[in-house]
């Protein structure tokens, strides 16, 4: 692989899982909202703690394998979709199924504009990290690339809900930012290598936090 096409493909990542790219994932905190309004995150310290608890053994590892999975089996229209159906029954949550659907849509809605065979072949209700594992997949992205792309993503939203949250500034965000680069790395790597065996977490706070959020009245996210 040319270090011109490393370049290009590195460019895409950038693109595709920036803050900037209509995805509209400023919109959802996964639950850390109500972590904080019930205080079990109260500070940088626990916001730091909560991500890289999720990086390691909650969401965003599932969220890795699936990216993983669907890089795959990018040419395979059943398997996507069974990968798919998947992906939206794990959701722990009303709110998390309506976030990772939504985060789908969008993301294929504004890819297109790099053209693919694959998004003929990804199914209507589609998660996003099948969608985004898909899709890097199809433009020849290597998965660990592409893991460690949307790990960071990831990480980068939820240290910016904490920060519109009041548990953490500016200069705690970027060192939360720093902390956890090793960690999405590996978390990577390991992703990359998964199977439909990995997949799994261990993080029944998260997941009350998330189903607890559908009744609170005053918020600022959508889940």
């Amino acid at each position: 692989m040319s270090a011109a096409f490393e370049t290009q493909a590195l460019l895409r990542l950038m693109t595709w899982l920036s803050p900037a790219f209509p995805v509209g994932g400023f919109a959802y905190s996964s639950g850390l909202e109500r972590a904080v309004h019930d205080r079990l995150v109260t500070d940088a310290v626990g916001l730091e703690a909560w991500l890289s608890t999720s990086v390691r053994h909650g969401m965003l590892w599932n969220d890795a394998v699936f990216v993983s999975l669907a890089a795959q089996v990018v040419e395979e229209q059943v398997k996507l979709a069974e990968l798919a159906e998947l992906g939206l029954a794990l959701a722990g949550s009303a709110e998390r199924h309506m976030e990772t659907l939504s985060l789908g849509k969008a993301f294929l809605a504004a890819a297109e504009a790099w053209p693919a065979s694959v998004f003929g072949l990804l199914p209507p209700d589609c998660p996003y990290p099948v969608a985004v594992g898909a899709v890097a997949a199809a433009h020849r992205i290597g998965a660990e690339q592409a893991i460690a792309a949307f790990l960071h993503a990831g990480v980068s939203q939820g240290v910016s809900a904490g920060i519109r949250l009041g548990v953490a500034g500016q200069q705690d965000g970027l060192r939360i930012l720093s902390a956890l680069e090793t960690i999405a790395g590996e978390v990577a790597e390991r992703a990359a290598a998964a199977g439909l065996d990995d997949l799994g977490s261990a993080t029944v706070q998260a997941d009350i936090a998330s189903l607890r959020h559908e009744r609170q009245n005053s918020r600022l996210f959508r889940s």
